[in-house]
């Protein structure tokens, strides 16, 4: 079952990270690429680089024909799925069995198996393992909807009281059929200020199986993961002890092979419940390298060629803490409004491990999810890995989109999750607003734009003269000093057409001149008979019909953006006059998408 050449149906940062490790075992590596990821790092990198198809995933990182035609096409003798797209697709497996080549992951069965939450808790309990209960009607809430297939975060949301229900339920299995096409979903009794917490197992052919410890993923949004760490600050090695136990169960009652994460959810109490295993490679699995000492995806190439796991139980050690963060192009201010466009200026920090395929002057899609890198800190003590990583944040440089790096560097920072008592209701319960711009952020922008433009945009250099613009909705007019020019040779910033962004202080900036814009309305008004989109995305739903009356707040389009569903309502009633999109209508911000009239 030797392999020499590797195909990584994948893309971005974590194609990049499997092909390192397959290249120091002397690998060939082969990636592949969509439309959209034409020339990117990933493509790059690899020894060989395979087009499969358009930029949506459907048509190419979720497209098995495709891949497997390029895994012939390049001479590939096996293929990695990395993680995320057709990562847990059983299918995929079977499809990679059937062409001859070698799969890097656990087998079709056991990825079947674990793909159907329901089917999962059943096995579970059967192993012994602490389940929550489930209602087939009547719950009692507070309740957790769940998609019964796949995972991310996708299909989830917490249901508070009967009033939310209906519409939350219809909500989580949209989700889950346009995400995985199964819309099924389960309800499962929610956990009040509960820790999110997962073990690694690995598991080979020959009957070992071992667990390499906890990480603690309790900080999320949208239920999905932006802060992970190892150890867990509310795990003793008797506890440990218990959950890896638990684990390994699990994995044996599947006969698992390969690189596995078991979920918990472990309450105030100690007590801990099954959640679901995810059978693949986790985005995080870098935390526990850096407290192991081990190279997961080495571990996983050495499975798939047939070889026994290389430690046993005893030779695990856990060494230190590592914290990584999820660096993702959205908008915390916004909701996590997910952002999309042109990364003007990348600086990554070199204090920290940094996994990503980013460049000044990359393309963010709008195809794919929003997590465009990744930084782990290690060190000996839980709070210096904190401070560490916190610091990385604030020397990195990422202008042009906004990003939650910010965000990142205040939750280190909060008291909460530094004394190690953060749950999964500490992001809901909290408020980390962006650092506001001050009046002399205004002055360095148009400072920074004067000197990059000059007099042909309208602006003077002349000390003896004013300059005007209009940034952050305040007209400003100043006279430039030395002592403001300085500042250009000190800050890291980029002036793009009308845009400049610049870092100060740990903050981004992203300001543009409106001065010579027409006057700006203030949200959607009922008069306005218009309504666009936000951002970029593409339309899943369309919830209402030309000449239709349609009360306020209904959702009226939901637009999938980077994996997830967003629903755009107003807070009037209307009268439909006419829909200009449909089902699958891929849109810019600014799109027409609904003409009406106050109703």
């Amino acid at each position: 079952m030797t392999f020499r050449s590797l195909l990584v149906a994948n893309r971005s940062e974590i194609a990049l990270r499997i092909m390192r490790t397959a290249r120091r075992m002397g690998m060939r590596t082969i990636a592949v690429y969509s439309d959209a990821d034409r020339g990117a790092p990933h493509m790059r990198a690899a020894d060989a680089a395979e087009h499969i198809g358009g930029s949506a995933p459907k048509d190419s990182y979720l497209n098995i024909e495709s891949i497997i035609a390029a895994a012939r096409r390049s001479g590939a003798e096996a293929i990695h799925p990395g993680y995320g797209f057709l990562a847990e697709s059983a299918a995929f497996a079977e499809a990679v069995h059937r062409a001859n080549l070698v799969w890097v992951g656990p087998p079709a069965a056991a990825i079947r198996a674990m793909g159907d939450k329901a089917n999962a808790k059943a096995i579970a309990a059967k192993a012994g393992v602490p389940v929550l209960p489930t209602y087939d009607k009547d719950p009692e809430f507070p309740v957790l909807i769940k998609a019964v297939a796949g995972g991310g975060g996708r299909g989830i949301r917490l249901v508070l009281s009967e009033k939310e229900f209906s519409e939350a339920f219809k909500t989580a299995q949209s989700e889950a059929e346009h995400a995985f096409g199964d819309g099924r979903v389960l309800l499962e009794k929610a956990v009040a200020a509960a820790r999110h917490v997962e073990v690694q197992i690995f598991a080979d052919r020959h009957g070992n199986c071992i667990h390499l410890g906890e990480r603690d993923c309790s900080v999320q949004r949208r239920h999905q993961k932006l802060v992970e760490e190892s150890p867990s600050p509310a795990v003793d090695d008797k506890l440990r002890a218990a959950m890896g136990a638990a684990a390994i169960a699990v994995a044996r009652a599947v006969g698992y092979v390969g690189a596995g994460t078991v979920e918990f959810l472990l309450g105030e109490d100690g007590r801990f419940w099954f959640m679901e295993m995810n059978a693949r490679l986790q985005v995080e699995h870098p935390v526990t390298e850096a407290i192991t000492g081990l190279d997961l995806v080495e571990w996983q190439l050495r499975v798939a060629a047939g070889e026994p796991l290389p430690a046993r139980q005893e030779d695990v050690s856990l060494a230190g803490h590592a914290i990584e963060a999820r660096l993702c192009a959205e908008d915390p201010d916004q909701g996590f409004l997910p952002q999309a466009g042109t990364l003007a200026l990348w600086q990554p920090s070199p204090a920290v491990r940094i996994e990503h395929a980013l460049e000044s002057g990359a393309a963010i899609p709008p195809f794919y999810d929003s997590m465009i890198a990744k930084l782990i800190a290690h060190a000996a003590t839980r709070n210096e890995a904190r401070e560490k990583l916190a610091a990385a944040l604030d020397a990195t440089v990422a202008l042009g989109v906004t990003t939650n790096k910010s965000f990142l560097a205040a939750v280190l920072r909060d008291e909460v999750f530094a004394s190690g008592k953060a749950t999964t209701d500490f992001l809901s319960e909290k408020s980390f607003p962006g650092k506001r711009p001050e009046d002399s952020d205004i002055i360095l922008a148009a400072t920074l734009f004067v000197g990059d433009y000059g007099e042909w945009t309208g602006w003077s250099n002349n000390p003896a003269h004013s300059s005007r613009a209009k940034f952050d909705g305040r007209l400003v007019s100043f006279s430039p000093t030395n002592q403001i020019l300085k500042a250009r040779k000190e800050l890291q910033y980029v002036v793009d057409g009308d845009a400049v962004h610049f870092a100060r202080g740990g903050a981004s900036f992203s300001f543009r001149n409106t001065l010579y814009d027409p006057p700006e309305k203030k949200g959607v008004t009922a008069s306005d008979g218009r309504l666009v989109a936000p951002m970029n995305g593409r339309v899943v739903a369309v919830n209402a019909k030309a000449g239709e009356k349609i009360e306020a707040d209904k959702v009226l389009v939901v637009l999938e953006a980077m994996k997830m569903e967003h629903g755009l309502n107003l807070p009037f009633a209307i009268k439909v006059l006419a829909i200009h999109v449909t089902i699958g209508t891929q849109i810019a911000p600014g799109r027409l998408l609904i003409e009406f009239e106050p109703a």
